[in-house]
């Protein structure tokens, strides 16, 4: 009967993401958990205490011999960081020019030839790094095992190095981890790196 009255674009948003999960809660769908991750960011200014169903399963835990996802290891110890399932993907940014308030030279700009690819897996955060987390906004993410550093983490986002920014922000550097797929042959299975 009002003229004025229109529907919640919060709840808009809901109706889309049900739809692009076929018109059912898929809980390890990416989109459901980059949508839960950043209702999340939202809600805490300080994240004190975060729901278990938030982190993913640290993969020491699982079982590998039946599960043929990839897992990424720390380059330097080999500890099992996270698992592909883990990782949320995101559309690629406008490159160089999104970065333009940070002063890139036109030498720097023009060398670029569209070199902007993602150079960090954003993920959702794993058991591992839930002390890192709790307290703090944004840090770093240092290896459970060695300590040696990762990449960040950002409740309220960080801009990728193709030029996307994403919130919240789990970063690992693809420089710091190794990919390993275990691929399936005869009666047992191998590593492969």
């Amino acid at each position: 009967s009002r003229p004025r009255r229109r529907v919640n674009p919060g709840f808009q948003a809901q109706l889309k993401l049900y739809e692009a999960m076929g018109c059912a809660v898929d809980t390890s769908s990416v989109l459901y958990k980059r949508y839960r991750l950043e209702m999340l960011s939202q809600r805490f200014s300080e994240p004190q205490d975060l729901p278990r169903e938030v982190f993913a399963v640290d993969p020491t835990t699982i079982s590998q011999t039946l599960n043929t996802e990839v897992l990424y290891r720390c380059r330097k110890c080999r500890h099992a960081l996270f698992r592909s399932s883990s990782i949320l993907s995101h559309m690629e940014g406008m490159g160089p020019t999104a970065f333009a308030h940070k002063r890139i030279t036109e030498s720097a700009r023009l060398s670029g030839n569209r070199q902007e690819k993602c150079t960090s897996y954003f993920i959702e955060p794993v058991q591992w790094m839930e002390p890192a987390l709790l307290g703090v906004m944004e840090g770093q993410l240092l290896c459970p095992k060695c300590t040696s550093k990762l990449g960040s983490f950002s409740w309220r986002g960080d801009q990728c190095s193709c030029g996307r920014w994403v919130t919240p922000a789990f970063q690992i550097h693809k420089s710091r981890v190794d990919e390993v797929r275990t691929l399936p042959v005869g009666n047992f299975q191998t590593a492969k790196t």
